[in-house]
């Protein structure tokens, strides 16, 4: 090994201890593997919200049955949102519509386990778009009531 690939080597074993003392081991598996990330052809319903630190989240939810059953999200955003989305998409997965309406950022947060205080209102983004694409399925389901 060279000096430019021990140096890379200690660079990235850095990068990574780093973002496991800030996004805790769950969060770094997750950010490192994200789960439900992509877009959705066809959802029932459909969230796009843009955050004060200027990432973007969109959230993807399919319902069966009056449940969730596949959920997925899209961010431009950091590590911390790229989490935060996917956990938040998976807490709406088998859910219905009341209970996906009380998932808050503290909801999120938790299931996380932890992010740095200044990347929390990640949660909250995640929270909000989770909001954000039940709102348009409601709205989705009275069209068609109509």
């Amino acid at each position: 090994m060279n000096n430019l690939d021990a140096f890379i080597d200690n660079l990235q074993a850095e990068i990574f201890d780093n973002a496991k003392q800030a996004l805790g081991e769950r969060g770094f598996l997750r950010w490192r593997n994200p789960k439900f990330n992509g877009r959705m052809e066809d959802p029932d319903g459909y969230g796009k919200v843009n955050g004060e630190c200027g990432d973007t989240m969109e959230i993807f939810l399919k319902f069966e049955n009056n449940r969730v059953s596949k959920a997925s999200y899209f961010t431009n955003g950091c590590a911390s949102s790229t989490v935060s989305g996917s956990f938040a998409t998976e807490l709406s997965l088998g859910k219905n519509p009341d209970e996906i309406a009380d998932i808050t950022a503290e909801d999120v947060l938790n299931f996380i386990g932890r992010l740095p205080k200044e990347d929390q209102h990640c949660a909250s983004l995640a929270a909000r778009t989770v909001q954000e694409a039940l709102s348009n399925y409601m709205s989705n389901q009275q069209k068609k009531d109509i």
